[in-house]
């Protein structure tokens, strides 16, 4: 190939590449952008806690104490205490709730193996409602009452790691709402 051959490849493969990050750069300019912890509220209480966005987990997982799993019309639920601390008013909320086993996680690890229920739970991110799949797991000695995995950040936007508290929580009866959707590889994290 000649010196001209060369510079026009060259010169249509950085056009194509300009086009293609002006693309992306769009793209991104519609996607809202989170820090890699925010405040959410666990809905219908309103309860504001410090979320960490992990890019690591698949899964979201919330802190609930006194699980305990039971039958009821023939299906599996679990019964939980949620003890909330509102980072907003420092008041203490305890909530023993009653849900639908969603999935049961099988966790992988150095540590071995574990299980866990999930549940769909509902949280207030920034604007918007979102109905997530947590699983169960008593957090009480982490900083983070809540973790938010990759299923949950997908459906908030960007993730941008260097980043902290860009949303304030702010959800009330005409929030939009984003249904649980069940994922295909609902396996394990």
């Amino acid at each position: 190939m000649t010196h001209k051959g060369i510079y026009r490849a060259l010169k249509a493969t950085a056009g194509a590449l300009l086009l293609c990050t002006t693309s992306l750069a769009q793209a991104d300019d519609e996607q809202k952008v989170f820090g890699w912890v925010e405040k959410a509220t666990v809905e219908p209480w309103g309860v504001e806690v410090k979320a960490k966005l992990d890019s690591g987990a698949l899964t979201s997982s919330l802190d609930a104490r006194d699980i305990e799993r039971f039958q009821k019309d023939g299906e599996e639920w679990v019964r939980f205490r949620l003890e909330l601390e509102d980072e907003e008013t420092g008041e203490v909320t305890s909530e023993v709730l009653e849900r639908e086993v969603n999935r049961k996680l099988i966790l992988r690890g150095a540590g071995g193996e574990s299980r866990r229920p999930t549940v769909i739970m509902t949280i207030c991110v920034g604007d918007t409602l979102y109905e997530e799949d947590f699983s169960l797991r008593n957090r009480s000695n982490m900083l983070y009452p809540m973790l938010l995995g990759r299923r949950t950040i997908e459906h908030l936007g960007l993730l941008d790691v260097t980043q902290t508290f860009q949303h304030q929580p702010e959800c009330d009866e005409d929030s939009p709402l984003v249904p649980y959707e069940e994922d295909e590889d609902d396996d394990d994290d």
